[in-house]
């Protein structure tokens, strides 16, 4: 019972520091890629250049929301994960730890 409390915090301390992350380094990045790929997606459909029709700058406003979401799942859920992997393996190290220790004692 104890591994799956570590293994919780370890989830959720990895997931603090993940957004911590996207905020500092994967906002700007995300949302930079997204627009190119708006961009060309939009030029390829409408022509280029690009008109000032709403249509295109949909397409590039959309794109770019969904070049954040993608950078942020990417930082938070691998930053989680790695939390986890780290809080699993501390809280079988500290369970052998436990379990040697009564083992000595008897």
């Amino acid at each position: 019972m104890k591994t799956i409390k570590t293994e919780k915090r370890g989830l959720y301390i990895g997931s603090a520091i993940g957004l911590t992350l996207f905020t500092l380094v994967g906002l700007l990045p995300g949302s930079f890629l997204g627009g190119v790929a708006g961009l060309s997606i939009a030029g390829m459909l409408f022509g280029l250049p690009l008109d000032n029709a709403l249509m295109p700058r949909i397409i590039v406003g959309a794109s770019m929301v969904l070049g954040v979401m993608i950078s942020a799942l990417i930082f938070t859920a691998g930053a989680g994960l790695i939390g986890w992997m780290i809080g699993h393996a501390w809280g079988v190290i500290k369970s052998k730890k436990i379990e040697g220790a009564t083992l000595e004692a008897k």
